[in-house]
């Protein structure tokens, strides 16, 4: 009879809970897929909303780019203490309110009467997805065994990626056939299907020693937040990093987070260990997530541009092209880890930055006649690449803090995956600017002098300026294409290199393969958490 110290270790996720293992990551994956859907949906609508009642709502540029953004800073400003929060009441109970907050506030949102309820509304949203985001990735990991983790986590990955891409063609299909508020409604009946799931399916866990509170560190942690991504949404606005409004945010959201740091050093109940930073694997893995959205959400923010500005297509027909990319990571994120079974992580992170970067470098030679299958066989190619980035890096974050604090370890993901999406919309939105704007000046002699400013801030302006000019402003379609197009490959070529340094430091610091482990052998510490059906 074998002695107790040579048997297994008992499995530390309950049994009842183990056999729906499955089932509760489909419910969770619902959950993920509006929060993120809702992300890129409104993107495709912003026309629509701009145009007067009763169409839309007759919003101007700055009210469009603030119902975006308002989303987008509560969202990133509370994902941190909604992640902490999530660890000690409750991560079933933070996510159910989410998910009613999320509801409402979409329900608000589709029945606005006004741009500033449409921005106060999205508001509420962002609120609410801010407690959804991060008790999905806590809760999967406190159902799922460590050997199954790299799986459910690859399937999260991919639920990510597909709603960022199938956001536009839901919002075109929804536009073709109803009124702007569907784009909204949409997420009510799935919050409703959603709640109801989960109230049967998903068990409530939480950290059982969670400690004292740390009400400063949060307070900075939200500050801090706050102001950067403010000022980060500013300069994607102005393409103006100088800025004295773009400036003086920046810099106290950064004054901000490094006294949460130095508090977090010194507090003997840390919000977060910030000694997790020091672990080289932990701080590349977390900044590969970042440069990863970084380039997904710059190149977005320019592609929209090229295929309705340049190549003349609909929302819905853009929408549709960006479908390989999420096809790509549907088909690989789940398999990823088979691939760093065997080739470890830093390889296989490594080649994702590479193909990333060899596709973001192959947009500097797209012009308005590139073969569609070209384009598609790059948004493939660079989903492909995300696919082998995300679940490894994110099992590398998850798995080197404690399964009950996994609330706050899936706050530390999405909040760098936010605020990088936030930056490469800012960095290479701005990129795309200047340049455009350096190449059209020249060419704008036909606008009236008072006009040509405006004119020359992008190319949806050069173009509706050309169209005023009716048949006078044809000489300026050309020259606009062109302009974008050279501004265009300058961006592309930015981002590349952006992340081509990270697959430095992804190759620098990520583990590599890891040897086989004996299953019958855990780790110490394993102790089983309590989790509560």
């Amino acid at each position: 009879m074998p002695s107790p110290s040579t048997l297994p270790a008992p499995p530390r996720v309950p049994e009842a809970v183990h056999r729906r293992r499955w089932a509760i990551l489909v419910v969770l994956m619902f959950s993920l897929l509006i929060v993120v859907l809702d992300n890129s949906i409104l993107n495709v609508a912003v026309k629509t909303i701009a145009a007067p009642a009763p169409t839309g709502l007759g919003a101007s540029q700055s009210e469009l780019e603030w119902a975006i953004n308002s989303y987008t800073l509560v969202f990133a400003g509370l994902l941190f203490t909604a992640g902490l929060l999530g660890d000690r009441l409750g991560r079933k109970r933070t996510l159910l309110f989410g998910l009613v907050v999320f509801g409402a506030g979409s329900a608000l949102a589709a029945m606005s009467d006004s741009p500033a309820q449409l921005i106060v509304f999205r508001a509420l949203m962002g609120f609410g997805a801010a407690f959804v985001m991060p008790a999905t990735l806590a809760v999967l990991m406190n159902v799922f065994e460590r050997d199954e983790q790299p799986k459910a986590l690859g399937i999260w990955a991919a639920g990510v990626g597909l709603g960022i891409a199938v956001g536009p063609v839901t919002g075109g299909v929804l536009l073709e056939h109803f009124w702007w508020g569907s784009i909204f409604l949409l997420n009510v009946p799935v919050v409703l299907v959603a709640l109801a799931a989960m109230a049967w399916l998903v068990p409530d866990s939480r950290d059982p020693r969670p400690g004292r509170t740390d009400p400063v560190g949060v307070v900075l942690s939200v500050v801090g937040l706050v102001l950067l991504v403010y000022g980060i949404i500013r300069a994607g606005a102005l393409a103006d990093f100088t800025d004295a409004g773009v400036a003086l945010p920046l810099a106290g959201g950064a004054a901000v987070l490094a006294l949460f740091v130095l508090h977090e050093k010194r507090s003997d109940h840390p919000a977060i260990d910030v000694a997790h930073f020091r672990k080289p694997a932990f701080s590349a893995a977390v900044a590969a997530i970042a440069l990863v959205f970084f380039a997904l959400m710059g190149v977005a923010f320019f592609a929209v541009f090229y295929l309705q500005s340049v190549r003349g297509y609909s929302p819905l027909r853009s929408g549709l092209m960006l479908l390989p990319l999420a096809v790509a990571q549907l088909a690989f994120a789940p398999r990823a880890r088979l691939v760093v079974k065997r080739f470890g992580a830093r390889a296989v992170c490594t080649a994702g930055m590479l193909l990333i970067a060899l596709t973001l470098s192959s947009y500097a030679l797209f012009d308005a006649a590139t073969p569609v299958w070209v384009l598609e066989l790059a948004f493939f190619a660079q989903g492909a690449g995300m696919a082998h980035i995300m679940p490894p890096a994110m099992v590398t974050v998850m798995q080197t803090l404690p399964r009950e604090k996994a609330g706050a370890g899936s706050a530390v993901n999405n909040t760098f995956r936010q605020v990088g999406g936030a930056l490469g919309v800012a960095v290479l939105g701005s990129v795309l600017s200047l340049t455009y704007r350096g190449a059209i000046e020249g060419r704008l002699g036909a606008v009236p002098a008072g006009a040509r400013e405006a004119a020359g801030e992008s190319i949806e302006a050069t173009l509706a300026a050309a169209e005023r000019l009716g048949p006078a402003g044809r000489a300026l379609l050309p020259a606009a294409h062109d302009a974008f197009l050279g501004a265009m490959h300058v961006t592309a070529v930015a981002a590349a290199g952006v992340t081509l340094a990270g697959a430095v430091v992804v190759a620098a610091f990520l583990p590599g393969r890891r040897p086989e482990r004996d299953p019958a052998r855990r780790a110490p510490g394993d102790a089983r958490e309590s989790v509560r059906r």
